[in-house]
Formats: C-alpha cells, structure tokens, sequence
C-alpha cells in the first residue's frame, strides 16, 4: 500500500521522526490499537501487541486484582519496533485477508525467548507483506529480529505464501515450531550462542518430516502447507493443521495421521490445544473457485477417538442442524483455555462481527435470543467485553493472580480487556491520562488519524452535564457536531462515553476531511468549555 509510506513520510517531514515517535508512546497501552495479547509467564502481567497506521509496539502490562474481582492497572512498560518492522501484516490490519490462516496474529510466550511474534517487513510498495521470521519480546527494551530463510521455491510467487500463522513452544526441549505455510514446517531453537534454524517439508506418502533447504524442490502433492501447530503439554506431541488434514510428530520424531475425520481432503487451517480435562480445537476453511468459502470448527478431548464438528446449541439445549459457524462465515482468531472451557475468539470474513464463543464438551450453546426470537452464540460488546462496540482481534488466558485464571481480549481500537471470572464481568484498559475537572483538560486517543477510525474524545466533568462535541478546521470552521446536549455522569476518571464520543475524520456531509489539524470544542452546560485537538491525514481507513 502505496499510501501507508507516503502517510509515514509526510508525517515525519510534518513533526521530525523523533516527535513522532514520542508522539505514539502509550500512557497505560502503545497504542489502543491491540492486535494480540499473550501471557508473559510471570502472574499477574500481560503482554499487549499493538500496531497504529505508523509504528508498532508491545506493552506489558502488571495488573491488580480487588477483592470485588475489578482489575486495575499498576504499573506499564512500552518499547517499539521499527517503523519497517511489524507483527501485522497488511491484509490483516486492514481486514482484506479473506483466508483463515492470515486472520489472526499467532503468539506464543517461549521461556527464555519470551512473547513471539510473526516478523514483517515491508516491500517495494510500502505494504508489510513481506514475511522475515518472528520477533521475540523480552522486555520493553529487548525486542530482537530473529530472520526466519525465504524458500527459493516461492521467489517467483506471493510471499504471503509462507507467512507465519502458527507457532507453538516445545518447554521441555526450548524449542520453537513454527507454520510456515507453503515452506512447511519451521525448527527454531534459541541457543543464546549461535541459534539454530531448520525447516522441514511433511511428506503425506511416507508420512515423514524431510529437512527442506531454501532450494528444496516443493510439491504441493505431497507437501501440504502448515498452517498451523499445537504442542500436547502432556506428551510433546506436535499436532499439525495442514493443506491436508491433520498430522502427529511424537517426541521421537515419528510421524503419523491425526484424525480419520480430518483427512487428507480437509484443509485444516488451525488448532488449539489446552485446557482440563485436555482438549483440542481445530478449524477448517476453504475457498471456491467462485469465491466462496466454506468453514466448520472441529473439537475433540484427548481421550476422544477422533474430532466430531462442533455443535451449536440453542437456549434450550437443543442442537442446531444447521452449520452456524459457516454461516457466519467466521474464522478463528485464538482460543483461549480455562478448565473445561474453551473460549473462541471469532471474526467474520469481511465483515465488522467479532467476539468469542464459549466451547466445552456439549458445544457452543446460545447465551440469549434476540428481538426475532433468533439464537445469540456470540460474546462481545453486548456483553460488557467491550466499553465501545470494536472488532475483538484476539484473546488469552493468563495467570492473574496465584489462584485465578485470567482472561484477556484485544480490540482494533478499544484497547484490552481483563475478566478474572472467566468472562462474566469485564474490566476494559484503554490508554489513561490524568483529566481536569469540568473539562480542564479533552485529549484526543489516538491524536493522529486515517479517515475511518476513531479518535475518542477524552474528558471529566464533576456533575451530571449535558454534553456538546464539535470539530472545527484549523482557520476555525465548523467541521461536524458529534453530539449535542448528550447527558453525561461525573466520573472519577472520566466521563467520556466511549460508544458515540469520537471522531472518524468525516465532515457532517460525510466526506472524509483533508490531511491537517483539527480542533475538538467540549462544552457542557454549565458553562465550562475544554478544546482538544486531532490530526487527520485524511484517505480512508
């Protein structure tokens, strides 16, 4: 994408690469902009992956718990990857990816490697397409490039074709597998002395692992592509989603099919292992010639025979004939494992629906019904996982405390959230800066823009008021009203209301408005008057 360079050149010229950086340092998150979120293997800490339209960067996070179950934030450490680097690529951030495995951003947290991350660069057009290997994270300030070998095979094709969509921890050996797609199977093990980087091809017919040097002659006959891996805790078992079915590398290196049900004409795209008693989640997906896909969630206990796909439940109990998860033409994003449950995170292809189901043995039963009597299987905003209504990009569970299991989503916008009852209640942590009184202070999260996203106004006001937004250009014309005489509740942190208190870079004719600065009038009724301001670069998200 052209425009992404020519946006992150123009703002440097604008504001000085050095302002701009500090421009996008969080004050509780990077940026609220979180496309992954991960254990850190420590209790009580979380690791944030956010990417903005101009830098990338992690965030870890350490979390207090009330005796009420609300967590709060108690301390955050931030760092940034280069302005050529990042974990997301472009068809993911900008949702245009319409295959299951590029829809998520896969991580693991890997001992002494510690949170892993796919590596992206970008290529000639400005487009972060370009796949290099993994990142892995350590701390605020010890974010280290590991480059992973391009297949000579692929020169010639999309390198989108072995892009990172899986990777899975080996503890007992430190070792890393890694889903390279079309380049099959990675080995990265993290010597600190000299690490060591081996890919290898599965052979379907003489169901074996062969090393595969970058000029490794690839056939997609009997090399299927790996889209995904899962380490069994238990047995060290590798479990591998491919172009053609599902497969098994025991720890002796042995290789075999792993489910009758998911053969070699099942395009598995993902799976999941976790949970008590052990479970086992996998997905497939596929494409039509005319475009079209197809998709089905599986899931199996360990002790089970063989996968059977996943039934969804009405309020009732009952099972439903139809294939809601194709329906809905979902595809995973993670699966996050807590006891019996398994909660899946979900997006819809090319669509704005995301949330989580909530998986055990029986299914996925409905939570509610809606105004046309139809089933809800979805957890989201409606929920409470959200304060504002904004695509879930990614969920975890982490160790909140010695005795409680967290849970933790990501959202495109709206920072995280962190439940420590598996998901009943929610406690959302977005970026946090000290607001005056009676709108003593209005920031503007993020402060830079694309037409299309969101800038929420941030305010407090000491007693009920009734609020009005307006934006205004930088010669001071009225631009857009956003809300006018809104009521809004004194807060002790702020009063904003998250759901309707942005700016999307629109005027109120609905065109997106030019590249520049623009100024946020807050007023209430009481007489007190705050200003933000905002910079649009105006395009479309």
């Amino acid at each position: 994408m052209i425009f992404d360079m020519t946006l992150k050149n123009t703002l440097k010229a604008l504001l000085g690469s050095a302002l701009l950086a500090s421009s996008f340092a969080a004050e509780t998150l990077f940026s609220n902009d979180v496309r992954n979120v991960n254990e850190t293997g420590s209790v009580g800490t979380l690791w944030a992956f956010s990417r903005g339209q101009l830098y990338s960067g992690v965030t870890k996070l350490t979390l207090d718990v009330a005796d009420s179950g609300k967590v709060t934030v108690s301390e955050t450490k931030s760092g940034s990857l280069s302005d050529e680097i990042t974990a997301v690529h472009d068809g993911y951030y900008y949702r245009t990816s319409d295959l299951a495995e590029r829809r998520r951003v896969p991580s693991v947290y890997a001992g002494t490697m510690g949170y892993v991350l796919p590596m992206y660069e970008m290529d000639d057009d400005g487009s972060f397409e370009v796949p290099r290997g993994i990142v892995s994270v350590n701390g605020e300030d010890d974010l280290v490039e590991r480059p992973l070998e391009a297949p000579k095979a692929y020169a010639d094709t999309s390198a989108m074709v072995y892009a990172v969509s899986g990777i899975a921890y080996d503890s007992a050996y430190n070792k890393l597998w890694i889903a390279r797609g079309a380049a099959g199977l990675g080995l990265y093990e993290a010597f600190k002395s000299s690490p060591k980087n081996v890919n290898f091809a599965l052979d379907v017919d003489k169901s074996t692992l062969d090393t595969a040097k970058s000029t490794f002659k690839w056939d997609s006959k009997i090399n299927p592509a790996i889209y995904g891996v899962a380490m069994n805790p238990k047995t060290s078992e590798l479990w591998m989603a491919t172009s053609q079915g599902m497969w098994i590398r025991d720890m002796s290196g042995n290789v075999k099919k792993g489910s009758s049900v998911l053969g070699t004409d099942s395009r598995v795209t993902g799976v999941w292992i976790g949970g008590d008693p052990l479970q086992i989640v996998a997905e497939t997906f596929e494409k039509s010639k005319d475009g079209s896909s197809k998709g089905a969630l599986w899931h199996k206990l360990v002790s089970d025979s063989d996968f059977s796909k996943v039934n969804f439940l009405d309020t009732a109990g009952k099972t439903q004939k139809k294939n809601v998860y194709d329906d809905g033409d979902y595809t995973v994003s993670n699966v996050a494992f807590i006891g019996e449950n398994a909660f899946v995170g979900v997006t819809a292809v090319g669509g704005d629906v995301s949330g989580y189901f909530k998986l055990n043995s029986k299914g996925v039963r409905a939570r509610d019904m809606d105004d046309n009597g139809k089933n809800i299987w979805l957890y989201g905003f409606e929920t409470g996982a959200t304060d504002r209504d904004a695509i879930i990009t990614s969920i975890c569970s982490f160790p909140l405390t010695k005795n409680i299991r967290g849970l933790a989503i990501a959202t495109a916008g709206n920072g995280i959230s962190v439940s420590a009852d598996s998901g009943r209640t929610w406690n959302p942590i977005l970026n946090r800066a000290k607001l005056g009184n009676d709108l003593g202070s209005v920031r503007m999260v993020p402060s830079v823009i694309v037409a299309g996203g969101q800038a929420l106004v941030s305010y407090k006001v000491s007693k009920a008021s009734k609020i009005t937004i307006d934006v205004y250009s930088y010669d001071m014309k009225h631009v857009k009203t956003i809300v006018k005489d809104a009521p809004r509740d004194a807060d002790a942190s702020r009063s904003t209301d998250a759901r309707v208190d942005f700016w999307d870079g629109y005027d109120k004719h609905k065109r997106a408005c030019t590249m520049g600065i623009y100024y946020v009038r807050v007023k209430d009724n009481h007489g007190h008057v705050g200003w933000g301001k905002v910079m649009t670069v105006g395009g479309s998200k």
